[in-house]
């Protein structure tokens, strides 16, 4: 058995294709994905009895609607349904009842293209690669060492302010994971171990008969630890000429995404490059090779702020640094930009709340 140390990381994306695009910024009220896990997580809840209006419930889509291919969500919409089914249901498992719900036919041309890599250490590559196509509510790591692969799993800012919510998608995320594997490794797929970052909870959690391995609570990660030997296996629905072609389909809906997030995720992407030393908008005008006018008036047609992008970036990372670091809060603030510890506090209340302690004080962890 592991330990729950993540193995080291992998070559894996040395399998991808030759020219990966470069993977959009997307902020959390953003409306272009599609809604494969609001779907999944909407008939779990309506198959127990709850009322489709309070699984909706401040969410910018109707149940008409949750089935059209034209319909889009953000991420924040994904997150508030997971707020309704937290506070409609009481049953144990459903975080990761939803996950497992939702199989390789959901993703479209994602799915398809996941079915068509010629070798699983190429599906997993992929599925890093191209993740921004699935709504992602967590970003999600692959390694591999020594005889066993991890993905380490780390969910959205938004849920890292609250303790529950953060359970739920880390759990939901995890049904996904097994379930995916499974379509495509076969149905004995398991892991060998379930690593989370959270002491164990009595309102739900996962259910380690169903999954057929060890949980592990308190860890430093949220991860799953699997053995090597499945990636060695054949891709029995593999295919090295549909593969490319496939993939090309998927640049063109990276490009897709990209143009609904428009201007708002080109600075993102700029900012997040050096957030301690941000540029200005006048610079980052000149990257963009448009005028600081244009520039402005782009940002107020997504109803969006410099100022706003700077402080979700900000944002993002300092929960990321307070839930998974021992960093001190001067280090943080630092590495933000912030000229001391202080002015950081002042912000991070205002941005959630919450002072940065009571975020450590939320999770119990074994660094």
């Amino acid at each position: 058995m592991p330990d729950s140390k993540p193995p080291g990381r992998s070559s894996a994306s040395n399998f991808i294709s030759n020219n990966p695009k470069e993977k959009p910024v997307v902020g959390p009220n953003e409306r272009v994905h599609e809604p494969t896990k609001l779907a999944a997580l909407f008939e779990n809840l309506v198959e127990q009895g709850c009322p489709p209006d309070e699984i909706l419930k401040n969410v910018s889509l109707s149940a008409d609607d949750m089935h059209s291919p034209r319909s889009r969500i953000s991420l924040g919409d994904l997150m508030t349904a997971c707020e309704n089914a937290i506070r409609l249901s009481r049953d144990p498992h459903l975080p990761y009842r939803i996950g497992t719900s939702i199989h390789i036919s959901a993703y479209g041309m994602y799915g398809f293209a996941i079915l068509c890599c010629p070798d699983f250490r190429k599906t997993v590559a992929f599925a890093k690669m191209y993740h921004a196509l699935a709504a992602p509510l967590a970003t999600i790591e692959f390694t591999e060492k020594d005889g066993f692969a991890s993905w380490v799993i780390e969910p959205h800012a938004r849920a890292a302010t609250d303790p529950q919510l953060y359970r739920f998608v880390t759990e939901m995320q995890i049904g996904i994971h097994i379930s995916l594997m499974r379509d495509v490794m076969g149905p004995t797929f398991a892991p060998d171990q379930i690593s989370l970052t959270y002491p164990q909870a009595h309102d739900f959690g996962l259910p380690a008969d169903r999954i057929g391995c060890r949980l592990d609570f308190s860890a430093g990660t949220n991860q799953m630890i699997f053995k090597s030997e499945w990636l060695d296996q054949a891709a029995n629905l593999g295919n090295r000429t549909t593969y490319p072609a496939v993939v090309a389909l998927c640049d063109a809906l990276l490009d897709d995404l990209n143009s609904r997030v428009g201007v708002a995720g080109e600075i993102r992407a700029h900012l997040i490059r050096d957030i301690a030393n941000p540029p200005t908008l006048t610079a980052l005008a000149k990257l963009l090779e448009i005028s600081d006018r244009s520039l402005r008036r782009q940002l107020q047609e997504q109803g969006i702020s410099f100022r706003g992008l700077l402080d979700e970036l900000r944002m993002q990372i300092a929960l990321k640094y307070l839930r998974t670091t021992r960093l001190a809060n001067e280090d943080i603030a630092l590495a933000l930009g912030f000229s001391d510890a202080a002015n950081f506090r002042r912000a991070f209340r205002r941005w959630t709340d919450k002072s940065p302690s009571e975020i450590r004080g939320e999770h119990v962890k074994s660094l």
